[in-house]
This record gives C-alpha cells, sequence and structure tokens, in this order.
C-alpha cells in the first residue's frame, strides 16, 4: 500500500474519530465503543475492507498509548482529592483486582471449559477499569459524583491497571513456563510494585527538576522533553524489573501536584496526547477484530459480562470497602461505575504473541466483555446515580479570558468563591470585607459578564469572585462570606 494511502486512511479514521467523540456526548455512551465500532467498520469484513491482522503493532500501539493515558491520568489527580481516600483506592486497586479475576476465572472454568491458570488469565485481563469513560459519559449529561465517590473512582482506575499487566503477565508466564513455581509470583508482585514504585518517586523528582532548570528557549520543546522522560522512565523501569506503568502513574501525580515551568500548557499537552493516544489505540483494535468472530463466542461471552458486572465486581468492591465509612449506595455506585476499557483490550493481544492456546477466544470474549459494559454500564451512570442520589448537578464555572491557574512559583491559587444569594456579604462593597493584605479579588463574573473589581464596588448574591491568595488567606476570606467572622 502506499505511503499516500495509509496517510489518507489515517486521516479519515482520525476524522471519524473525533466526529464520534462529539456523537457520544450526545448519544451519552462512552466514546471508546464508537473509536471501536469504527476500527470494525473500516476492517477486513466491513466498510472499509482494511486487512489488518497484526497483534504485535496492535499490542505495540497499545503499550505506547497506555504509558501516555496513565500518566496524563497521574498528571491530573489531585492530590487533596484523593488522599481521604487513599486507603480505599489503594486496596481496591491492588486486593479489588485479585479478587474480580478470581471471581471470574472460578466461572470461565464451567463455562469455556478452561484450565485454571487459563480462567485466571481471562480474569486478570478484564480485571481492571476505566473510569474515565465514565467521567466522559457524566460530564456529555452535565452531571457528577459525590466528592468521596468520584475521588475513588480518580484514583482507583488511575492506579488498578499496573495489577492486571502484573497479573496477565504472570499467568502468561506460568502457562509458557511449566517449571515455574505458580506461588514465585508472591515475592514478584512486591518486586515489581517496589521497584515501580520507587522509580516512579525518583524519575517524578528527576522530571520536575530537569523542567525547571533546563531553561530551553523555546517553549515548543518542553512538550518533547517530557515525552522523552515518560519514555525513559517505563523503559528504565522495565529494565529493572519493575513494573513500569505504576511508575509513570506515580511520576505523573508527583509532577501534577507541584509547580512548574509552562505547567498549564504541558497538562494540556498531555490531555491532547492522552486522546490523541486513545483514539488511535480503539482504531487499531478494532481493526484487529473480525465480527464473525464475535457472534459463535457472543452467548458465552454475554454470561462471563454478567458475572463481572452482577457477581464479581459488587462482591470484589464490598469485600474491599468493608471497613470504610463509605455508605451502601456509595459503594453501589463504585461497583457499577467500574466500566471496562482500554486496557483490558490491550491485555488481551499478550495472550496471541505469547502463543497461549485459545488466545483468540480469550481475545474476542475481552472484547465482548469490554462492549457490554460500555453499552449497559455507560449508558445507564446517569440513572444510577440518580437512583442511588450520589449524583450532584455539575457547577458552570465560569470562563475566565485569562491564561493560568496558578501563578509559578509561588504559592498562591486562583480559586473561584461564590456569594450565596443569602451570605451577610451580599450588598457590601469590597473594601468593607477586610481581604486579607494579601490576597486579591482578581476578577468578578456577574450575569455572563466580567467585572475588574475595585474597593466601592458592591458585591451581589451569585456573584462568583476569582480570588488569588494562599490558602490560609483564602479559607479567611470564605469564612467572612460565610458569616463566620461576623
Amino acid at each position: 500500500m502506499a505511503i499516500e494511502h495509509i496517510i489518507l486512511g489515517t486521516s479519515i479514521l482520525l476524522l471519524l474519530g473525533i466526529i464520534a467523540g462529539k456523537t457520544s456526548d450526545k448519544l451519552g455512551v462512552p466514546a471508546l465503543l464508537l473509536f471501536l465500532l469504527i476500527g470494525m467498520l473500516a476492517g477486513s469484513e466491513g466498510l472499509g475492507g482494511v486487512n489488518f491482522n497484526d497483534p504485535w503493532l496492535a499490542k505495540s500501539i497499545g503499550i505506547i498509548a497506555l504509558i501516555f493515558i496513565i500518566f496524563s491520568g497521574g498528571l491530573e489527580t489531585n492530590w487533596k482529592n484523593i488522599s481521604p481516600v487513599i486507603k480505599e483506592g489503594a486496596i481496591l486497586s491492588t486486593a479489588g483486582v485479585l479478587l474480580t479475576a478470581i471471581i471470574v476465572a472460578s466461572f470461565a472454568t464451567i463455562v469455556f471449559g478452561f484450565s485454571l491458570l487459563e480462567a485466571l488469565l481471562l480474569g486478570s485481563i478484564v480485571s481492571s477499569t476505566d473510569a474515565a469513560a465514565v467521567f466522559t459519559v457524566l460530564r456529555s449529561r452535565h452531571v457528577s459524583l459525590k466528592a468521596r465517590v468520584k475521588s475513588l473512582l480518580e484514583l482507583e482506575s488511575g492506579s488498578n491497571d499496573p495489577m492486571a499487566v502484573f497479573l496477565t503477565l504472570s499467568f502468561i508466564r506460568l502457562l509458557t513456563d511449566k517449571n515455574t513455581p505458580f506461588f514465585s509470583i508472591i515475592p514478584s508482585f512486591f518486586l515489581e510494585m517496589g521497584i515501580g514504585a520507587a522509580a516512579g518517586f525518583v524519575m517524578g523528582k528527576l522530571i520536575l527538576t530537569v523542567i525547571n532548570r533546563i531553561k530551553l528557549e523555546y517553549e515548543a520543546l518542553y512538550p518533547i522533553l517530557t515525552i522523552s522522560l515518560i519514555l525513559l522512565t517505563y523503559s528504565l523501569t522495565d529494565i529493572f524489573k519493575g513494573n513500569g506503568f505504576l511508575s509513570v502513574y506515580i511520576a505523573g501525580l508527583i509532577l501534577g501536584n507541584k509547580e512548574f515551568m509552562n505547567k498549564r500548557n504541558l497538562v494540556r499537552f498531555h490531555a491532547v496526547l492522552a486522546w490523541l493516544m486513545q483514539i488511535a489505540m480503539f482504531l487499531a483494535l478494532g481493526l484487529l477484530v473480525l465480527p464473525s468472530q464475535l457472534i459463535p463466542v457472543s452467548g458465552k461471552a454475554l454470561l462471563i459480562s454478567a458475572v463481572l458486572l452482577f457477581i464479581a465486581r459488587p462482591a470484589s468492591v464490598f469485600f474491599c470497602l468493608a471497613s470504610s465509612k463509605m455508605t451502601i449506595q456509595e459503594k453501589t455506585m463504585v461497583t457499577w461505575a467500574g466500566l471496562r476499557g482500554a486496557a483490558p483490550i490491550i491485555l488481551a493481544t499478550f495472550p496471541l504473541l505469547a502463543g497461549i492456546q485459545g488466545a483468540y477466544l480469550i481475545f474476542y470474549v475481552v472484547f465482548f466483555i469490554v462492549l457490554t459494559s460500555a453499552l449497559l454500564q455507560g449508558t445507564t451512570i446517569p440513572i444510577v446515580s440518580s437512583f442511588l442520589g450520589v449524583k450532584v448537578p455539575v457547577k458552570a464555572k465560569p470562563h475566565y479570558p485569562l491564561e493560568f491557574e496558578r501563578v509559578e512559583g509561588t504559592d498562591t491559587d486562583l480559586t473561584d468563591v461564590i456569594i450565596p444569594y443569602n451570605s451577610t456579604i451580599v450588598g457590601k462593597r469590597i473594601y468593607e470585607l477586610g481581604v486579607p493584605s494579601e490576597a486579591l479579588i482578581v476578577m468578578i463574573s456577574r450575569e455572563d459578564k466580567f467585572i475588574i473589581p475595585n474597593g466601592s464596588i458592591a458585591l451581589e448574591g451569585g456573584d462568583i469572585l476569582l480570588v488569588l491568595a494562599k490558602d490560609h488567606d483564602l479559607r479567611k476570606l470564605q469564612d467572612t462570606i460565610e458569616g463566620k467572622n461576623v
């Protein structure tokens, strides 16, 4: 095939992926589902007729995509939000993944007649979640979840892929090397995760130092710098037998909660890159799938999907959160919001390349499970969240004509402060508030208009103040607005 035709086909697929993303907002379904369907339609059995039968290339694209997706997830994770649920998130990301894999495996041995190791391999592949798909659906429906539920889903989805990868590779090793003792995976777990966590911490600090000190002449070079350092983090960790995915997540988490040069632009760049990686990955995996091969496994795959959704996921969540103070409704929401997405389909290509018996059956079963999860859970999450009482409306955030959220090199933030209609300060002028000397009201949003404030402006209920201040000064101002300092 001529390179011009490849470029043409790639551009068309990417364009269709963007259109699918927009369409998913209107339909209220995860964009990944439409990306996969476009890939299938473009494949050898679809309208496009593209003959793509290269599991190695699909796996390679998937691994690279997952590196940047996981890093972006860590980069955009706010430590203040997840710190209250760090214990629950860590348990769900490890023990929850393992328990899900074991329960699914116990049914897979009966439904498919798999050996125990083959069943555990299938269970491991589908054990991780993708809450990014959940939040895409919620944003499209202008719905949000209670802070504790949202934070837990954010932490779990960002950190449970490394455990799923570890289990998948471990069971592939046990299947391909009969001399490997089963319980050898236990010390391997602690070794890989330990090295991965340590490497992520060290590289996160190193990346932070390099970005702040290198002083590049052209800002456009900073994204290239971070790409190289992310890939270096993953590859070095893998060379030293650590979990590379865990290392890039921790590096992203450390970087995202510190200040560095061009932070806002770099966060935006990696968000864009993560989306591009998702589109490319799902289109490639969709091309790899033959729709005719899905039909023969649909019945049994649907049964395993039901086991995963209604037995394995609920059991693992409620077991892992048994000591949590979360309500039953909140735990149920965490259960239902455990969509399967990118990682399972990528991991399903690993057995294909390892020559595992029944690998193609596993691949198509996993593919079917992801489709089912996206269709059933993805379309009903807003309804379920409302029924369980964990749904809160999305606050309309004004878009200020400013290009920064934090002043680099300082510990001050730009924060929205809303004036309640019943606040005691309504009608007062700014100079009467006693705003801390080191705090600054930068702008006021009032009825979709922006006002440059001065001391004589009277405040109205519903005003949104854009305040530049340190945390303790911001709390003083908020106390004043709430009447605590009156």
